[in-house]
C-alpha cells in the first residue's frame, strides 16, 4: 500500500469544501509514528480553521482533524517505548480525519482496554483544553465553578476533572441534557436570560466554553476578571479584561476520571457532515469521524 486517504480542502469555505482524497502514504519522520487511524474527533476548531476564521491563509491542500485514535502502523528514527500495532490516541498538528496520520510519539497515550476507539478520540483536545484552563484559574478543592456549555465536549471534561479534585460545579447547558449532568454530579442551569436567577448560589470560578457572549455576566458573578477563563470567545475576553487560554498538546493526555459520550458518529466519506453537525452544536459530548469502513482489510 502506498497511498492513503484523507479529508481535504483546497479553499476556506463551508463543509462542502471537504472531500476524500487519495494522498501519498505519509512517512513519519525522527520522533514521529504512522498510525493507522480508526477515530477522529471533530471540534469547533476544526470548522473555524476550515472556514478561514483562525490559521493561516491557504497555500496548499490542508486536512483537518487534530485528535485520533487507532494503531500504530510504522516507526520513524529515534522511537522508542512503543510497538508496531499499540493501540493509542492523542493530539496531531493536523489531518487526523483520514486512515493514516503522523504523529509525535511523546505525545500519544496507551488506549486503556475499556475505551472504544471512538471514545478514546474524543479525548485529546478536551481534556487538554479543560485541564489547561482549571490549572490558569488556580480552583481549589471546595470551590464552585461555573462551566458555559457544559454539556460540549471541553465542558463535560473540566467538570468531571473539577469534580474529581473536590469543586463543586454548576453548568449552563440545555434541559434535555440535565438529567445526564446530574447523574455526573454537575448542577444544571438552564443558559439564556435570568441566568443568574437560577444559579444555585454565589460561584468562584468561571470557564466559559460557549461563546455566546455571557463574559460579563460571568465576571460580575466572580467578582473578579482574573477568576474567569474563556476558551470560546477571544474577543470578548479581550474587551473585558478576561484571560484567554488556547494552545495545543505538550505532553500525553491523562485519561483518568474523564469520559466523554459520542453524540454521534460519521463515516470517513461523510467528513462534511460532521462538520455540518459540530457547527449546529446543541449535542451532548462529541462528534467522531470513524474510518473503519475506510481502512484496508
Amino acid at each position: 500500500m502506498v497511498t492513503a486517504q484523507a479529508a481535504r480542502y483546497h479553499a476556506h469555505g463551508g463543509p462542502e469544501v471537504l472531500a476524500l482524497e487519495e494522498i501519498p502514504l505519509p512517512q513519519p519522520g525522527p520522533g514521529q509514528v504512522r498510525i493507522a487511524v480508526r477515530a477522529a474527533g471533530v471540534n469547533p476548531i476544526d470548522w473555524k480553521i476550515r472556514s478561514g476564521l483562525m490559521g493561516a491563509p491557504l497555500d496548499e491542500p490542508q486536512g483537518t482533524g487534530l485528535e485520533l485514535a487507532g494503531t500504530i502502523d510504522a516507526l520513524g528514527p529515534g522511537v522508542s517505548g512503543w510497538r508496531l500495532g499499540d493501540p493509542v490516541f492523542g493530539q496531531i498538528k493536523g489531518g487526523a480525519a483520514a486512515t493514516h496520520a503522523i504523529a509525535e510519539a511523546s505525545l500519544l497515550t496507551a488506549k486503556p482496554d475499556d475505551l472504544t476507539y471512538e471514545e478514546a478520540a474524543a479525548l485529546p483536545v478536551a481534556v487538554e483544553t479543560a485541564g489547561r484552563a482549571l490549572g490558569a484559574l488556580g480552583l481549589e478543592e471546595g470551590q464552585t465553578l461555573l462551566i458555559h456549555a457544559v454539556a460540549g465536549g471541553v465542558g463535560l471534561a473540566a467538570a468531571q476533572l473539577a469534580l474529581a479534585a473536590g469543586a463543586r460545579v454548576v453548568g449552563t447547558a440545555g434541559e434535555r441534557h440535565h438529567a445526564f449532568l446530574r447523574d455526573l454530579g454537575v448542577h444544571p442551569v438552564t443558559y439564556g436570560e435570568g441566568l443568574e436567577e437560577r444559579l444555585p448560589g454565589p460561584v468562584d470560578r468561571v470557564l466559559d466554553a460557549s461563546g455566546r457572549g455571557e463574559l460579563e455576566l460571568s465576571v460580575k458573578l466572580a467578582g473578579d476578571a482574573a477568576h474567569v477563563i474563556s476558551v470560546a470567545d477571544p474577543a470578548g475576553a479581550a474587551r473585558l479584561g478576561v484571560r484567554f487560554s488556547s494552545g495545543g498538546a505538550k505532553g500525553p493526555v491523562d485519561p483518568q476520571n474523564v469520559r466523554i459520550p459520542i453524540a454521534e458518529s460519521f463515516p470517513l466519506e461523510r467528513i462534511a457532515d460532521a462538520h455540518r453537525r459540530s457547527e449546529d452544536g446543541h449535542f451532548l459530548g462529541k462528534i467522531v469521524v470513524n474510518t473503519e469502513g475506510t481502512l484496508p482489510r
